[in-house]
C-alpha cells in the first residue's frame, strides 16, 4: 500500500465545494474485513493531510441504521459527497492515491451528476448522525 496522495492545489471555490458542510469521505467497512483493516490507517492519514475534508469511516455492521438498505459487497466501498449531494458510491481499491485522485477529479467538477437516491439516502444519514 502506499502513502496519501497529495490533492493538487486548490483553485477557487466551485459551486459545489462551497456547499454548506464540505467535502465529504466516508468509508463503508465491516471490523471483520482484512482489507478494511489495512486501509484504515492509510484513509486515517489522508485525512490527516486533507482537512478540507471531512473522513468519516462507517462500520456497517456496528452502524447499520446508517447503511440502510444499502447492500455492500465489495470492500472498502466509498461514499463522496460535496456537503450536499453524493457523487460517488462504490468498492474503490484500497490505496489512498486512488481515493486522491477521486476527490480530486469531483472538486475539478462542480456539475458533476449525483451518484442516485440510495447513495444520497446514505450520505444524509451519515451526515446526520455525524454533524451532531
Amino acid at each position: 500500500m502506499s502513502s496519501p496522495a497529495a490533492l493538487p492545489p486548490s483553485s477557487p471555490p466551485s459551486p459545489a465545494a462551497a456547499a454548506p458542510g464540505g467535502w465529504w469521505a466516508v468509508c463503508l467497512c465491516a471490523a471483520w474485513c482484512g482489507t478494511c483493516g489495512i486501509y484504515r490507517p492509510l484513509f486515517n492519514e489522508l485525512a490527516r493531510a486533507h482537512p478540507e475534508v471531512r473522513f468519516e469511516w462507517v462500520d456497517i455492521e456496528d452502524e447499520s441504521d446508517l447503511a440502510g438498505d444499502l447492500d455492500v459487497e465489495t470492500f472498502p466501498t466509498l461514499l463522496i459527497a460535496d456537503g450536499q449531494r453524493a457523487l460517488f458510491l462504490g468498492p474503490l481499491l484500497p490505496q489512498a492515491p486512488v481515493l486522491a485522485r477521486l476527490l480530486a477529479s469531483l472538486q475539478a467538477a462542480p456539475g458533476s451528476a449525483g451518484a442516485g437516491g440510495e447513495a444520497q439516502g446514505v450520505f444524509e444519514r451519515v451526515r446526520a448522525a455525524r454533524s451532531q
